[in-house]
């Protein structure tokens, strides 16, 4: 065979290695000369009705008697003449895509308003090409979260908050920088409704009484918009601005922006009742027992002050506010940073929030860990799939 082809083909001789593709397609296109009287590359257009697809070439009412070379109807529509164009291409082979997976699984972690369950780790399949907009609808609904309380997301290292998701932004990247969550906004107080705030329990030690750093402390500031209500995303860590560990569940909070310091450390000792030492819950002080520092914006060691009469009304929540952008409702990120000592006294060795686990989560996982499988059909309509081209109006 090897001395029959070099003899029709000068490419082919020789006892050196060859393309055996090339060899293919000049085989097939030998084959089709000899077999055929009719030249697929004297017709290149055929009729409008011959029917859509892959068809022999035989089909085509100029192709004669070839049996070898297929051809593909090529249609071009108009989008606003609506004129439509067919082209037939003949071909003695293709090079067919195979479909790839067009979704990747990502675990997100709710932090739900129900007394039944607080936390609930999700699995979803998001698209690899889509926006945080599409994530934050799939996550409201595998929470069966209303659609009136839109859900925050943020990204939650082990030392407190990253950044919040912004809708424009691309799925490509979310949840990569550290573990997502998603915080459902506590339902708006009603006017008049009063508030229902705990005790702080336990003295704290001489530790967590030391003075923030001058250049730092926020100032007696009262804010014109002093009123209606704020939301709240903290965290709870050990250490001090440079070098932290996050302990308990995050936090989402609904307060008043006029609230005073001793109301907004009573109102996070309340989320955090269940994790109290039972012997320190009746007990009260007014003495600060951790530090506030605003966090994922470019003021990473803005505290606010205990000796502010309104925190909640400094100057640096506003620009707070104004950076959190369009994903979901305006908040402020916030952390709570805790001493050692007082940290040890009060809730003991507890780490991170024990978060239950739903079965998308190991669903979504396997799923996603196989081998993507696909058919010879599948990979034909993947190449013959409608697109639409743009081009300049002639």
């Amino acid at each position: 065979l090897q001395n029959i082809v070099s003899k029709h083909s000068a490419q082919f001789r020789g006892n050196a290695q060859h393309d055996a593709l090339e060899f293919l397609l000049w085989l097939l296109d030998r084959m089709h000369e000899d077999l055929g009287t009719a030249s697929p590359a004297q017709h290149p257009h055929g009729p409008d009705q011959v029917a859509p697809g892959w068809v022999p070439w035989r089909c085509h009412p100029h192709a004669g008697d070839t049996t070898l070379v297929m051809f593909h109807r090529s249609s071009l529509t108009c989008p606003h003449c609506l004129k439509q164009s067919n082209t037939f291409d003949p071909f003695l082979c293709i090079s067919l895509p195979i479909p790839l997976r067009q979704t990747r699984a990502l675990s997100v972690t709710l932090v739900l308003q129900s007394e039944r369950r607080r936390f609930l780790r999700v699995g979803l399949a998001v698209p690899l090409l889509g926006t945080v907009a599409e994530l934050r609808e799939l996550v409201a609904r595998e929470g069966h979260v209303p659609a009136e309380q839109v859900v925050i997301l943020a990204e939650v290292s082990p030392q407190g908050f990253l950044r919040s998701l912004g809708d424009s932004e691309e799925l490509s990247a979310a949840g990569e920088g550290a573990p997502l969550y998603a915080f459902q906004p506590p339902p708006a107080r009603r006017p008049g409704c009063p508030r229902s705030l705990p005790a702080s329990p336990g003295a704290a030690q001489p530790e967590a009484q030391r003075p923030l750093p001058s250049t730092a402390r926020s100032s007696d500031c009262l804010h014109r918009g002093a009123a209606g209500h704020l939301l709240l995303l903290l965290c709870n860590a050990v250490g001090d601005g440079h070098r932290l560990a996050r302990f308990g569940p995050p936090l989402v909070l609904r307060e008043e922006r006029g609230i005073s310091w001793e109301q907004l450390q009573q109102s996070i000792l309340g989320q955090l009742q269940a994790l109290l030492r039972a012997e320190l819950r009746a007990q009260g002080t007014g003495v600060p027992l951790f530090r506030i520092r605003l966090a994922g914006g470019t003021e990473p060691c803005t505290y606010l002050s205990p000796q502010d009469p309104r925190p909640l009304c400094h100057p640096a929540i506003d620009r707070a506010l104004q950076l959190s952008g369009a994903g979901g409702p305006p908040h402020v990120k916030l952390m709570a940073e805790w001493d050692l000592s007082t940290k040890e006294r009060l809730f003991g060795s507890i780490q991170e929030e024990v978060v239950e686990e739903a079965e998308s989560v190991r669903r979504q996982q396997e799923a996603h860990r196989q081998q993507p499988s696909c058919t010879l059909d599948d990979c034909f309509q993947l190449y013959t799939k409608e697109e639409q081209v743009w081009g300049t109006p002639g």
